[in-house]
């Protein structure tokens, strides 16, 4: 597959910060790329500079064949954005403000018209074509925003958090969406803090750290190369009662990382599979507690995501601008 990003040695100083030191990535050109990172790792940086919006310190990114350095307008006219809030314009209509941000990319009527009409129906937003956005509701918004975001056809969109804060329904509509539009050959390059979206769409994911790249693979890949890869899966009778008891007790066992519920059942990281396996059903039996199933599974995309960013001492991120 052909890269649609490319980016090499992307530095960004803010006077004598170092947000970004040196990165190297691309994007395959059909792929829903995932960039993911904890508050101040160099995430917003990346993007608003891949976006034209910001300038780099030095390094080079080419987008659909363009130099960002040297071509930044046919960079723009190459890509879509949808930021994190639905931001459409309240007093238009869902036709007039795809219209009006056709005519910022300087389309012709005729192509815009056409477009539109495509989206609307893509979108599943025909019957709210001459409603205006005020009176939409927060997933018909989101809605509208990503149409707004592809009416130039772009080769590649970004998207930000694109179900934060929508209910169960529309969030799975959006992401369904998400799939389909890039089946139909539209690269997706998502920024999200949502771990279980990302896991569900996207075909690699980078993780960036600290203004470096920490990862890039696969969702099952990554989760394969986790260094704490050994996780116990556990079902306990009367879990509904005592699960506070058994996490508390459990994670004070040694081997234990942590342990958390999904599910409705316990997921226990360990450093000692063989050993865990013994001192678990001892430990259930002082208890007086029986296991209903205990076996292994692979670490979810979280637990990666935690041991990839987490560094000695310190959980959060650094302060970005």
């Amino acid at each position: 597959m052909p890269s649609i990003v490319e980016v090499s040695g992307l530095t960004k100083y803010y006077k004598k910060f170092l947000a970004l030191d040196s990165i190297d990535f691309t994007v395959e050109e059909g792929e829903i790329f995932g960039f993911l990172g904890p508050n101040g790792a160099g995430k917003s940086t990346t993007v608003r500079i891949l976006n034209t919006l910001l300038l780099p310190t030095s390094g080079r990114v080419v987008i659909a064949g363009y130099d960002l350095g040297k071509q930044p307008y046919a960079v723009k006219a190459s890509i879509g954005l949808v930021p994190e809030i639905s931001n459409p314009y309240l007093e238009l209509t869902c036709y007039e403000n795809l219209f009006f941000t056709g005519k910022l990319f300087g389309l012709p009527k005729r192509v815009i018209k056409q477009e539109i009409d495509h989206l609307l129906e893509f979108f599943e937003l025909t019957d709210k074509r001459d409603t205006k956005a005020e009176f939409l509701s927060k997933g018909l918004k989101r809605r509208l925003t990503i149409a707004m975001g592809l009416i130039n056809r772009p080769k590649l969109l970004f998207l930000d958090e694109p179900v934060s804060g929508l209910d169960i329904q529309s969030a799975r509509l959006i992401r369904e969406l998400i799939k389909k539009r890039n089946e139909e050959g539209t690269t997706i390059f998502l920024t999200t803090h949502q771990l279980t979206v990302a896991n569900e769409l996207c075909d690699r994911i980078a993780i960036i750290q600290n203004g470096k790249i920490k990862a890039i693979d696969s969702p099952e890949n990554l989760r394969r190369a986790a260094s704490k890869a050994q996780v116990i899966e556990l079902k306990l009778t009367d879990m509904e009662i005592r699960a506070k008891e058994y996490m508390r007790e459990l994670r004070e066992l040694e081997g234990v990382e942590k342990a958390y519920t999904e599910k409705g059942n316990i997921r226990i990281v360990v450093n000692n599979l063989s050993e865990l396996y013994i001192r678990i059903p001892r430990w259930a039996e002082k208890k007086g507690t029986k296991i209903l199933y205990m076996g292994t599974i692979l670490p979810s995309l979280e637990d990666v995501f935690i041991e990839m960013t987490e560094t000695t001492g310190e959980k959060g991120g650094r302060s970005e601008k």
